[in-house]
């Protein structure tokens, strides 16, 4: 009997691309394809599950805290009982006598690994079998039969079953443990105030910690008190251009010191700012002299790749739309062959890749929108050495590079739906950026003084476009279906307003390069008329709300919200949660009504329910709410997948760790105190109107 290779993979689409780079003349059958050399079948996402508590023991269907914490030796798992047929179809295949090599394909990643050894381990993969992995970058016939063709052991990804085996493991005993132990303390006393049935409390290892964030940063809103400021503007003329300069305390200045200033350029009252305009325009002449000017050219670099939190950040900031959703996408885009692989935290290249980046290139020159571009890059050097460049570091990259266009599957975009289109043009547009030079501007600063008061001004304009040629801009109407050429040219405002780059030149009766050339001209000790003051009110802003892409970037970041891209990079990989789980994660916070979420903004906030279990989470088991204690828990799930430290020794601190909470809320009973909190975030909401779910 000739042996078979069995291939099987996440999904049935992806198996059809499997079975297509085959290039075998394929028999369809119930659950799976085959040829005469080859079988291809297809798991349906989880296949497999954990088991519930009553499985080990029906005394633990009842919660109590006799029964916790719930450790058990060994763990149970069991086939969900909707895929039960699918599952003995696979089994079937994997103990076929005529089968000799398993290619494992299902996606490239943790999760991936996870939902094939658990079938393996459930069908019970005979002795002798060869079990090869199949890790691929993307779903292109190309890197298919690389992926097969270069399919190593599957031994050779044990460390990442174990880091697999390990996070399922955690949740399911944190969830089960603190979630039981909870809700037998405190879930009457939760509900109770929100006037419903009985609810039990969830907690989770990430959930919970992002719960938190958003709490937190809701009560900043809510005790913040707005504190108005004052600035005095003075308009200066120069060549007959007129400008702003504002006033800021220096040494030597009237106001050194003193107590009504707010900051160094604004007063805590009008009065003060009013009493500084009266003693100028005391000043004989009002010409004010040039104390200091300097003029540099700055350049702004491309941007890095898109990895999936800063696509799905993109896609609630431009799109509106939510991580989740932009995950489906991004994710349709990959199963089309038209992106690579999503689930990836990297936002660079990989060497290899880099090596062979000209077939993306030439590929992009068949879809009309990206031709020139991707042909003007061709046409130069840039692609050649892109290699040595930022955008090119094997050291960032865990399992996969950024995700960037393939250049093929271009037939699949007439079908797509706008927002799709959208996020592949932003996918495209950020790839074809990284080829073009930095955007260059040139800035002028201005220092004048006036008696013995300095005024400031700076200036600075566009002056080549480099990389914003090619960037993105989103359209305003998305309901057509086709990309415009629009969407590839134009440039978002703040993009040419980048605040590193100093205040834009006013537009309208000023020409921008009249008043910058005029203001070039001046030299030190100049002289320019002062037409008239002003004053420019402002006030203090709470900190912003969260929006479901801004929360994306803060759970990457160990839950620091940090808008600089390097910096973003430095800390990269000691993040809350996972590419793969976090847009689900606040999904399932919307679900059980913990986050209200504004699906026309995108922006997050607590429900009354969610306060109230923050705060008893945060009597009872403060350290779920510490991001950085719940990036170091996603932290050693990396060291075990990297084989730096061992399974036993994590699952010995995890243990630890459960056992001694779950006993402290068995311990101490904080109701009583929380009652108080209870009350005042009740008549919070009730007097504001706000849903308490």
């Amino acid at each position: 009997m000739a042996e078979k290779a069995l291939y099987i993979a996440e999904k049935p689409s992806v198996a059809r691309e499997f079975a297509a780079a085959l290039q075998e003349p394929m028999q369809r059958c119930d659950g799976y394809l085959e040829s005469d050399s080859s079988v291809v079948t297809w798991c349906v996402g989880h296949l497999v599950t954990m088991s519930y508590p009553d499985k080990y023991d029906e005394s633990l269907k009842k919660w109590s805290f006799d029964t916790l914490p719930f450790l058990p030796d060994t763990f149970l798992y069991e086939v969900i009982p909707d895929v039960k047929k699918q599952f003995g179809i696979v089994k079937g295949l994997l103990r076929r006598k005529d089968v000799g090599t398993i290619y494992v394909c299902t996606d490239s990643g943790r999760e991936g690994e996870y939902i094939y050894r658990l079938v393996a381990m459930m069908a019970g993969v005979p002795d002798g079998k060869k079990q090869k992995r199949v890790w691929i970058d993307s779903q292109t016939e190309d890197e298919i039969r690389r992926g097969i063709r270069e399919a190593r052991d599957l031994s050779d990804y044990d460390a990442l079953s174990d880091a697999a085996y390990l996070r399922a493991k955690e949740d399911y005993l944190m969830g089960i443990n603190f979630s039981r132990a909870l809700s037998i303390r405190y879930a009457q006393e939760v509900t109770g105030y929100i006037g419903r049935k009985y609810q039990a409390i969830s907690v989770g290892r990430v959930m919970t910690c992002v719960l938190g964030m958003v709490v937190r940063r809701e009560r900043e809103i809510r005790s913040f008190v707005k504190t108005p400021f004052y600035r005095v503007m003075a308009e200066h003329v120069c060549s007959g251009y007129p400008f702003e300069g504002e006033w800021r305390v220096v040494p030597g200045s009237r106001y050194e010191g003193s107590p009504k200033l707010y900051k160094e350029n604004g007063f805590k009252e009008r009065k003060d700012a009013e009493e500084l305009i009266a003693a100028m325009q005391q000043v004989p002449g009002q010409q004010a002299r040039v104390e200091k000017i300097e003029k540099k050219t700055q350049k702004k670099n491309p941007p890095l790749l898109y990895n999936l939190a800063e696509l799905q950040n993109d896609g609630s900031r431009y799109l509106k739309i939510s991580p989740d959703e932009t995950l489906q996408i991004v994710q349709e885009l990959y199963e089309k062959k038209l992106v690579t692989y999503p689930r990836t935290d990297a936002r660079v290249l990989s060497t290899a890749i880099a090596g062979q980046i000209d077939r993306n290139l030439k590929g992009l020159c068949s879809y009309p929108e990206a031709a020139p571009f991707a042909e003007e890059i061709l046409a130069g050097n840039a692609w050649k050495t892109i290699g040595k460049t930022r955008y090119t570091d094997d050291k960032q990259i865990t399992d996969h590079y950024a995700i960037i266009p393939t250049g093929q599957g271009l037939g699949a975009l007439r079908k797509l739906a706008p927002a799709s289109l959208q996020i592949y043009n932003m996918i495209v547009c950020r790839f074809l950026s990284i080829f073009y030079p930095p955007a260059v501007y040139q800035k002028i600063s201005l220092e004048t003084v006036l008696d013995r008061e300095h005024f400031f001004a700076s200036f600075s304009i566009l002056k080549e476009e480099g990389y914003l040629k090619a960037a993105y801009r989103p359209r305003k109407n998305t309901g057509a279906g086709t990309a415009g050429q629009e969407s590839l040219q134009t440039v978002p405002p703040e993009e040419q307003a980048d605040a590193e780059n100093g205040t834009p030149v006013p537009e309208g009766a000023a020409d921008q390069e009249g008043l910058l050339k005029a203001v070039g001209s001046l030299r030190k000790g100049s002289l320019l008329e002062i037409a008239q003051y002003r004053i420019r009110e402002g006030e203090t802003k709470p900190p912003k709300r969260y929006t479901s892409g801004s929360m994306i970037l803060a759970m990457e970041n160990a839950g620091q919200l940090i808008e600089d891209e390097e910096l973003r990079e430095q800390i990269r990989g000691s993040g809350i949660g996972t590419s793969a789980t976090r847009a689900e994660i606040l999904k399932k916070l919307v679900k059980i009504q913990y986050l209200s979420l504004n699906r026309k903004t995108q922006v997050i906030t607590p429900t009354q329910m969610g306060e109230m279990v923050n705060d008893v989470v945060f009597v009872s088991i403060r350290s779920l709410l510490n991001p950085e204690l719940t990036a170091s828990w996603e932290k050693g799930l990396t060291y075990v997948a990297e084989g730096k430290i061992g399974t036993e020794e994590y699952m010995d601190k995890l243990e630890q760790f459960i056992a001694k909470y779950t006993n402290a809320v068995r311990q101490q009973d904080y109701r009583s105190a929380l009652r108080g909190q209870f009350a005042r975030t009740a008549a919070w909401y009730t007097k504001k109107g706000r849903s308490r779910v």
